[in-house]
């Protein structure tokens, strides 16, 4: 078995960084980047769980970067046309955490500590009820493949 994982890693290190694949999300210059993200978030997190008692929505509340690749993913998915459900169901907070999952790269931890998060990847995504309790505890790190992720998955999930 040895030999065979030897020759599988000696293959994947001669495959060219080119060969995975770069989606697009069309009208969108750079799908893996975005200015969605807040730089100072609270008193958007605070205004979006106000205006969620009012409503009846939830937040979607978006913890990572516009540099992140996921994370930037993610936000000019969901402002594409297909989405608008989506932004019609929830209130959405975009919260600049930086990449805390990497020493040094973190912002605003405050974020992540109000909503007794462990960043361990970039994104986090929280749904919050109108008293701010997350609705999604187990599932809200598994965004941070959200560029991996099906057009289809992610919208799913976010209708469901």
């Amino acid at each position: 078995m040895r030999p065979f994982t030897l020759a599988f890693a000696a293959l994947l290190a001669i495959v060219p960084a080119a060969a995975v694949e770069t989606r697009t999300i069309p009208g969108v210059e750079d799908a893996y980047k975005s200015t969605a993200f807040i730089a100072e978030p609270m008193p958007a997190i605070d205004a979006a769980l106000v205006s969620a008692k009012q409503s009846g929505k939830r937040v979607l509340l978006v913890m990572g970067t516009g540099g992140c690749h996921d994370s930037a993913w993610l936000a000019n998915l969901i402002a594409t046309d297909r989405f608008a459900p989506v932004r019609a169901r929830y209130e959405i907070v975009y919260a600049d955490i930086g990449m805390p999952h990497v020493k040094g790269w973190g912002r605003n931890p405050e974020v992540a500590k109000r909503f007794r998060f462990r960043i361990k990847g970039t994104p986090t995504v929280a749904i919050l009820d109108a008293e701010g309790r997350v609705l999604n505890r187990k599932a809200a790190p598994k965004w941070r493949n959200a560029a991996s992720r099906s057009d289809n998955d992610i919208y799913n999930e976010l209708m469901n």
